[in-house]
């Protein structure tokens, strides 16, 4: 075909083009959001990571530090949905933007002093702002893309919650031993204000932004499931798809919490690790699920372009991935020696906490297009839930229980990723229940 032939194609052809060809600024814009996780995972894991530090300097038990963490879920699914009300009818770069500037200035009152009110008050504010960010990130991402390209980008923007920790666990941890855990705050708070800064330049809404007038949608020819247009939302969220998708995220997110408020205390009250060696060893766990959730959007990717369907291709391999968490949790107890508890620990944490990319892409397939938003937000407010119960439910079987409280806490992770699994084996279908609502 010449160039004169590609001008002169017709719109529908030119709109069906464009679809496989995102262009560059889809992926400087997915590269921003990608950093956006980066700090807003580290943001979080700040304080699991001077979780004996800050015990020690604020008086708390196990049961208190707990609390204190659980209090940053507190607003964390109720922000999300405020928010999710929102992003359907406000420019997601100027939610993004106001997200990453309040909570880098949530950082400030803990990092000037106070005591342990500051620090739930100031948790409570942070978890605020952080609720809605990675299902907005990631609607902003799958704006730039039609659904048959979305793996990738889904991936790469859950992977940075990954790299966030991998990049920061040594380096936080080395300013923490080093010069206090507030000054680690301060870090983090900088770091945010540049993102501000460089994202208020360069960020933008997508073409395939649900909704929003004068945007191309994706061609039919794309075989999205989404292409109708307003099913009742009761219809999405009461489908088989999405329960099971959030049950088994639920059960995902409560082993993500486990390891952003109580890994780095495990590793070194549990297994006897160094504090330096714990922080180098904390981002093993996000370093395997970076390569676990590469290695999914491939596979997925891989067995859609072949006809698979999300029953499998979205749903029994996410529900693999739990299964095989579950396997490395309950093997724990039963391994002799700290070389191979901490080895079966790490696998257990990066395959089962990385069932978030299968859970945004199969709702956002299941969903109309038109109304994708409330339920991609839905099933994140319930799942990040886990982050509530799970960090106090540790403190408790800590305080009880002593250092046999963090291997029986893996335990009861594991029977919950054998719960999620099942959920995830058993119910998603998005082209079944997309039938249905036809």
């Amino acid at each position: 075909m010449t160039a004169a032939d590609t001008s002169a194609a017709p719109p529908l052809a030119r709109a069906a083009q464009a679809a496989h060809d995102p262009g560059v600024r889809a992926w400087i814009v997915t590269g921003m959001l990608v950093v956006f996780m980066m700090i807003n995972f580290a943001d979080k894991a700040v304080f699991g990571l001077a979780a004996d530090e800050i015990r020690a300097d604020l008086g708390m038990s196990a049961t208190d530090f707990g609390l204190a963490n659980s209090a940053f879920f507190l607003l964390f699914s109720v922000a999300a949905v405020v928010v999710g009300l929102l992003a359907d009818r406000v420019s997601l770069k100027w939610l993004l933007l106001a997200m990453a500037l309040l909570w880098s200035v949530a950082q400030v009152p803990a990092a000037l002093g106070g005591g342990l009110a500051v620090l739930i008050g100031t948790r409570i504010v942070l978890g605020a702002a952080e609720g809605p960010a990675f299902p907005v990130a990631q609607q902003a991402a799958l704006s730039w893309f039609p659904n048959h390209r979305r793996n990738l980008p889904g991936a790469l923007v859950t992977l940075g919650v990954t790299l966030g920790v991998i990049t920061a666990a040594p380096g936080l941890t080395w300013v923490i031993q080093n010069h206090g855990w507030r000054s680690a705050l301060w870090v983090v708070a900088g770091v945010g204000l540049v993102w501000s800064v460089v994202w208020f330049v360069v960020g933008a809404d997508g073409r395939f932004r649900e909704g929003e007038a004068g945007t191309v949608p994706a061609p039919a020819s794309t075989g999205t499931v989404g292409s109708r247009a307003w099913p009742a939302y009761r219809r999405v969220f009461g489908s088989r798809t999405w329960i099971g998708t959030t049950v088994a995220y639920f059960t995902s997110y409560w082993c993500v919490a486990l390891m952003l408020v109580w890994l780095p205390s495990y590793l070194k009250n549990g297994l006897g690790h160094s504090s330096s060696t714990a922080g180098t060893l904390v981002a093993a766990p996000w370093a395997l699920g970076a390569v676990v959730l590469l290695g999914q959007a491939a596979l997925t990717g891989w067995l859609m372009r072949r006809g698979v369907g999300s029953r499998w291709a979205r749903g029994r391999v996410g529900a693999g991935l739990l299964f095989l968490g579950a396997l490395c949790f309950l093997a724990v107890p039963l391994a002799d020696g700290t070389g191979a508890k901490t080895a079966l620990l790490i696998a257990g944490c990066g395959l089962g906490g990385s069932f978030a990319t299968v859970a945004i892409t199969t709702v956002a397939e299941l969903a109309p297009r038109l109304r994708r938003g409330r339920p991609l937000r839905g099933v994140n407010a319930v799942a990040t839930t886990a982050g509530l119960i799970a960090p106090t439910v540790v403190g408790r079987m800590v305080d009880s229980q002593g250092t046999a409280g963090y291997q029986n806490a893996v335990v009861a992770s594991a029977v919950l990723l054998l719960l999620g699994a099942v959920a995830a084996f058993a119910l998603i279908d998005p082209a079944r229940d997309a039938a249905r609502d036809a």
